[in-house]
């Protein structure tokens, strides 16, 4: 699993004009799920995003969670981000997970963090959104499960 995670103001994503999910101080995620992803990849990533210190603290030192600031989330499937890109100029996508599986993980993972904070909006899984963000800092951080995975 890959979550593009950016740290915002607020951030809200739109079906047909229309409001979907958002989200105030926090993190837009952008999540996207492979077909070589397990169930524990859920949890490590979820884990690692909710300790992730990149908010500041009272010194402007980046070293406070979204757990700590009492922040928010807001979710959002992202395929794109399993590109390959290695070929020629048109991405493939082979990497990333069926939609019946991608959808279970992407859900499981909006539940794992809904655990741990007070607002977790998401997107329509499968459907052409339009995000809008305020980007704070602004700070993106990528992470990456199978990175995780040789950490243990």
């Amino acid at each position: 699993m890959i979550a593009l995670i950016q740290r915002v103001s607020r951030a809200s994503v739109s079906v047909d004009g229309e409001t979907v999910g958002a989200c105030g101080r926090g993190y837009l995620v952008l999540l996207g799920v492979a077909e070589t992803d397990e169930e524990s990849d859920i949890a490590r990533l979820g884990d690692k995003l909710l300790k992730l210190r990149i908010f500041c603290d009272e010194n402007g030192k980046m070293n406070r969670s979204i757990l700590d600031v009492g922040g928010e989330a807001l979710v959002v499937s992202q395929f794109t981000l399993m590109a390959n890109y290695s070929h020629g100029n048109r991405p493939e996508f082979f990497a990333a997970a069926h939609p019946e599986k991608a959808e279970r993980f992407y859900e499981a993972f909006v539940a794992h963090l809904r655990r741990s904070l007070s607002h977790v909006g998401t997107g329509s899984f499968g459907a052409h959104m339009e995000v809008s963000l305020t980007n704070d800092g602004p700070v993106t951080i990528v992470l990456d499960s199978n990175r995780l995975k040789k950490k243990d």
